[in-house]
């Protein structure tokens, strides 16, 4: 597995949000699916509500 740098935004309360996050993946289009999942369980958005603009491997 590597590691991913996952940069992009999201629609908060108060207008689009900055994020950066770090996930553990095969590839970096399973980084970015991981991303959309993590931010629908937790934050309840849904896939249009987050924009990824980058994915890194670190």
């Amino acid at each position: 597995m590597n590691t991913f740098t996952v940069r992009g935004r999201f629609q908060a309360r108060n207008g689009w949000e900055q994020f950066e996050t770090t996930i553990d993946a095969e590839n970096e289009s399973v980084a970015e699916e991981h991303t959309y999942a993590n931010f629908g369980s937790k934050h309840g958005l849904k896939r249009t509500q987050v924009d990824v603009s980058e994915v890194e491997a670190r």
